[in-house]
This record gives structure tokens, sequence and C-alpha cells, in this order.
């Protein structure tokens, strides 16, 4: 008989805390702009037999037209210390800031088409696989609309397969 005890979603896998505490940054680019925005929402997991990464974007970020635009977009982890870079990126649009990256404070990378920070401990190179809208109507628990939404704003949820992960050397 097997003794159980229970634990935490971020004791159970680290990716709870990385995405909900920490935070993780959205980057894409359509080829003409590039942007970053922070996120706390997603999840890591598998769909359809692939690695796959979810995010979640509002429709008013300047994110959103890029990664619905684009066709590949990144997912980075930062280390401790840059707080201040994730806060930015979160209350800051790229309307207002044509290099958000370096307004930031951090450095724009390239995999590819797709821009990420240089700082990152972490990066995902993803591929959109699907997206689709979140809609009140599809909520069981009713309190989360008026919770989270106040009625507007609902996320486009990306369904990216995971095509690399890009980590730096532990010292």
């Amino acid at each position: 008989m097997n003794t159980w005890h229970e634990l935490t979603p971020g004791e159970w896998d680290p990716a709870f805390d990385r995405i909900g505490k920490d935070w993780m940054l959205i980057s894409a680019s359509d080829g003409e702009w590039e942007n970053t925005m922070t996120a706390s929402w997603g999840g890591i997991g598998v769909m359809w037999n692939q690695p796959v990464a979810v995010c979640l974007i509002r429709p008013e970020r300047f994110t959103f037209a890029l990664a619905d635009r684009a066709g590949r977009l990144s997912l980075a982890f930062l280390p401790d210390g840059y707080r201040d870079a994730l806060k930015f990126c979160g209350r800051e649009s790229g309307r207002d800031y044509p290099d958000k990256f370096a307004a930031a404070g951090l450095t724009v990378a390239h995999e590819g088409d797709v821009p990420y920070p240089a700082e990152a401990d972490t990066v995902l190179i993803c591929r959109k696989l699907y997206a689709d809208d979140l809609r009140p109507a599809c909520f069981f628990d009713p309190t989360i609309p008026d919770h989270c939404y106040n009625g507007s704003g609902y996320h486009r949820v990306f369904v990216c397969r995971i095509e690399k992960v890009l980590r730096t050397q532990e010292k």
C-alpha cells in the first residue's frame, strides 16, 4: 500500500513556479516589429503527441498582433535579479517603446526569426499549432470571468509545439 504525501504544484514540477511566480517573457516578431511582454499564465505539457507550451495574450497587448501574425514565438525565463525588467515588460506597451527589450534593460537575441532576451537562463522556441479565444460561456467556474476579466479583454490561447529548449550552462 502506498503512503501518500501532498505536494504543492511547484514542488511537483518547477514549471508551475517558473510561470506563475517567477513569470516569463513572451516575445514575437512579425518581420517588421518585435516585442516582448510579461506573462504569468500558461502551461507546459504534451498535446497531439508533441511537447507543447500554452501561453495566453490579451488582444489589447501590442504583442498580441505580433504573436497572432508570427508562426513562431519564444517563452523566456530570466534568472533572479531581473524582476524590474519583468515588471517593466508587464506594465509598459511596445506601442510606446520601439525597442522594449532595450528599454527594459534587456538585450534582444534571435533564434532564426524568433526574438528572445539574451539574459534568459531558459528559452522555449515555439511554433504555433492552435489558437482560440477564451469565451465567458465556456467557464465552469462563473467567478473567473468576473474576477479576472470584468467583462472584457479575454485572452487568446496559443498552443505551441516546443521546437527547441535553449538553456544556459550551469556554473
